[in-house]
């Protein structure tokens, strides 16, 4: 069983206790987005219009891309010569993925990589899925 420990210093030696409190603080809890940030993300997380929709996933098919039948969700599976490169091919997406603060869903065997994307905050496919879904074909012509 895991748990913190704090303890209560008084007098001089408060300054180095709260310094250390400060510092654990930043370990714990995320920074707040800039207001940029925010912004661009709520608005990556909304519905495409079913007219952009359309276009998006018909584009993405032609890159190996498939709607998911029983939900609102794309998907594709890629194939790599060797478990290294398709470790390799995780750990870059995993890099954007935290930029973009929307992480795919995926399943790895050898060199096999499954992906399936969707937006969980809007309950469906967004232009986040849209930028990840590209940046992954781009970045899995380069392996």
């Amino acid at each position: 069983m895991f748990g913190l420990m704090f303890s209560l210093r008084t007098g001089s030696s408060w300054s180095r206790g709260s310094h250390h409190l400060s510092g654990l603080r930043s370990l714990l809890l995320p920074p707040p987005p800039s207001s940029n940030s925010a912004s661009k993300m709520s608005s990556d997380a909304h519905w495409l219009s079913p007219t952009d929709r359309e276009d998006m996933v018909m584009e993405l098919r032609g890159t190996g891309w498939m709607v998911v039948e029983d939900r609102d969700a794309i998907f594709k599976e890629l194939h790599f010569k060797t478990f290294n490169q398709a470790f390799g091919f995780m750990s870059r997406v995993a890099l954007q993925a935290e930029k973009m603060n929307h992480h795919p869903e995926w399943f790895n065997v050898y060199n096999k990589v499954q992906i399936t994307l969707t937006t969980h905050d809007c309950g469906g496919l967004s232009k986040r899925d849209i930028k990840m879904a590209k940046f992954i074909d781009k970045i899995s012509l380069s392996m």
